[in-house]
């Protein structure tokens, strides 16, 4: 059984000290544990942003790919080697602005790994630009407007508006009937894990929005404690319309799981397709991987 010890690598973390990415990696640390998941059987995809680095704090396999990319490379792989356990991971410029396009088709899929998108709501690597999620009031390098008294934003670069709506992630999610749907704050780790590691269990394609704030450029802390609330207990995850009524709801954060389904997976549907004797060969070329 692995230990805290065996799963850290050598190469230690870069973020800002208070950052909420530690939280998560602490969690997938902490998931993989709680599994009892051998760390040569855990492969992490990572795009581009501040997130990008996070295969590399782990002594599992990681890939460290381009700018919204980790969901495609996550699919090739799961679709190789189906005995490894996947997960993705990015920020929300990662996965909501250039990698926006490939969630619909891993949700349509169901193809069975975990994306974790930590969501800081700014771009945090590039110093403060505005990004798909960032509300429409925020203060932050690029957006436009004026100079207005002491609100200042980052570098002292202002602005009072963003010409741009934010998107909504958890209603995007249900909209393309992903398989599980999630939200975790980085501000409660208990809770994180016991959402992270369920999502990982969950066969299909498992989506997890970490709100996951941003101390350096947008911080989002003291927003999130005062708004953060779990799903109500009478919330029924089967029922999809439910779940999205209260992903519409932007007036509270609420954070457990939206919806889950369990559905045939593209590993399982591919399975089906496959002639006994070839699906006999891919079982015996698994067996030597895992060798």
């Amino acid at each position: 059984m692995p230990t805290v010890r065996d799963l850290k690598s050598d190469v230690k973390p870069i973020w800002c000290p208070g950052c909420g990415d530690y939280g998560v990696l602490s969690t997938v640390i902490k998931v993989i544990l709680a599994l009892d998941l051998e760390p040569d059987n855990v492969a992490i995809i990572s795009g581009i942003g501040c997130s990008g680095r996070f295969p590399a704090f782990l002594n599992t396999y990681g890939f460290h790919g381009v700018h919204g990319r980790a969901l495609p490379i996550a699919t090739g792989l799961k679709a190789a080697r189906p005995d490894l356990t996947v997960l993705a991971v990015g920020g929300d410029g990662d996965a909501f602005s250039i990698g926006g396009g490939h969630l619909a088709h891993a949700a349509r899929r169901n193809i069975d790994l975990t994306y974790i998108v930590m969501d800081n709501e700014i771009y945090g690597l590039t110093k403060g630009q505005p990004s798909a999620t960032s509300p429409t009031d925020i203060l932050a390098l690029t957006t436009s407007g004026e100079r207005k008294g002491n609100r200042k934003g980052s570098l002292g670069l202002l602005s009072t508006h963003r010409t741009e709506d934010a998107l909504n992630p958890l209603a995007m999610l249900l909209a393309y009937n992903a398989s599980f749907v999630a939200r975790a704050f980085s501000g409660q780790p208990k809770d994180m894990v016991e959402i992270v590691r369920r999502a990982v269990e969950h066969p299909g394609f498992s989506f997890v929005q970490v709100m996951s704030p941003c101390v350096t450029f947008y911080n989002t802390f003291a927003h999130y404690r005062d708004t953060v609330t779990p799903l109500p207990q009478d919330h029924d995850p089967r029922d999809r319309l439910a779940a999205l009524a209260l992903a519409l709801e932007t007036s509270v954060s609420y954070t457990g799981i939206f919806y889950q389904e369990r559905r045939p997976t593209f590993n399982e549907r591919l399975d089906a397709l496959r002639p006994p004797q070839q699906a006999d060969h891919l079982q015996s070329v698994m067996q030597q991987f895992r060798r």
